[in-house]
């Protein structure tokens, strides 16, 4: 089958878009069509539940995730108690309801592709 509607490459510098900054954990987001495309870096010290939690209005983090691990660590627990700990060029998809912090003297930066469901922005 072959699709006749044009679809327009598109381009976008994360470094040009202004973070949105909430404490120690800031993201910068370029909307893309049909997917969003965000960089979030966790400094030293952040954690969700100290840095977003009072934003979010939430327990823990109710967003999905799929995201690439740039630098440094980020550990997660999820709601059921489970945890893992996430490193460069490592791959995570998480569900919502967590928590996740930076683990080490490194900030954590990842890449994140989301489709417009970011509560955050």
């Amino acid at each position: 089958m072959t699709s006749t509607a044009a679809t327009a490459m598109q381009k976008a510098d994360l470094d040009a878009i202004p973070p949105d900054v909430h404490g120690l954990i800031s993201k910068q987001t370029a909307e893309l069509d049909g997917v969003d495309v965000t960089r979030v870096r966790f400094d030293v010290g952040a954690r969700w539940s100290n840095d977003l939690k009072d934003y979010a209005g939430t327990e823990s983090c109710e967003l999905p995730h799929v995201a690439l691990v740039l630098s440094g660590r980020l550990h997660v627990v999820m709601s059921d108690g489970s945890e893992e700990e996430f490193g460069r060029n490592e791959v995570m998809l998480l569900p919502p309801g967590h928590d996740a912090w930076t683990v080490g003297d490194e900030p954590c930066v990842f890449v994140e592709f989301s489709r417009g469901n970011d509560l955050y922005s």
